[in-house]
């Protein structure tokens, strides 16, 4: 319910996002419905982690092609390169972290999505020039926090039996999470940049489980899926409101 009332109330005709008229507003939350039925589902069935199997692999991947189908029906194939494609490889890598011993598998499908992602937030669609102070601090803070985060697990990281590969994997994951989130904000667009922090503060979540940094529990798998489930979501959305938006413009512009 909480995701519903945060996407709906960006999407309201007075809300400060890159805004949709009132009927394509109505018609994205109904094309929404999908992705909200699928989420409740998983976590209503939550398979444990100790059951690994293709129907839970579908069951956890459900929710994200839900959205990479929602975006292709608006942006076009093209979005393939983009967010579409990034969610599309996201779900690949949800699919392999349902087995541990894929996890390797997981974190190069979630690292090609990130430079997906980066590849949208770089076009035209999302270009948004501005003198602003504040994307560039957010951009160092950002930065600070990754090295952090990296510093912090890195003796854990390096306590696993495959320490050798994971030590350079998550190195190369976290600069390109970081770098996805910080071109994120520096489209100024609200869901977008919302939805690249959510999805760090997911990726910290299981990494400090996967890590046994803290202890793993029930309550941090809720919080590593409910903040990625809503971080694609804002992701996508964002991704609809900009295609929506650049429409807009170059209608304005022909009819000019």
């Amino acid at each position: 319910m909480g995701i519903q009332v945060s996407v709906w109330s960006a999407l309201a005709p007075g809300s400060s996002a890159p805004r949709l008229s009132r009927p394509q507003s109505c018609v994205l939350c109904l094309a929404l419905l999908p992705f909200f039925l699928c989420t409740c589902i998983y976590f209503h069935l939550w398979i444990p982690e100790s059951s690994p199997s293709p129907f839970a692999a579908a069951l956890k991947c459900g929710p994200v092609l839900s959205l990479a189908l929602l975006v292709l029906c608006y942006n076009g194939g093209q979005s393939l390169w983009g967010v579409a494609g990034g969610l599309v490889l996201s779900a690949g890598g949800d699919a392999c972290l349902v087995w541990p011993e894929r996890f390797l598998h997981g974190m190069a499908c979630f690292g090609a999505a990130h430079l997906l992602y980066c590849a949208a937030f770089l076009s035209q669609r999302y270009s948004s020039p501005s003198s602003s102070i504040v994307p560039l601090l957010c951009s160092i803070a950002l930065w600070a926090t990754g090295g952090t985060v990296y510093y912090h697990i890195l003796p854990f990281v390096q306590q696993n039996p495959d320490a050798g590969v994971l030590v350079p994997a998550v190195a190369v994951y976290t600069l390109l999470i970081v770098t996805m989130a910080t071109l994120a904000v520096r489209t100024r667009r609200p869901l977008t940049g919302a939805g690249s922090l959510v999805f760090m503060v997911s990726d910290l979540s299981l990494a400090l489980q996967v890590f046994q940094v803290i202890e793993p529990s029930t309550g941090i798998r809720v919080v590593v899926m409910a903040t990625y489930y809503l971080a694609q979501l804002l992701i996508a959305v964002g991704d609809v409101s900009a295609g929506a938006e650049q429409e807009d413009g170059l209608g304005k512009r022909k009819r000019v």
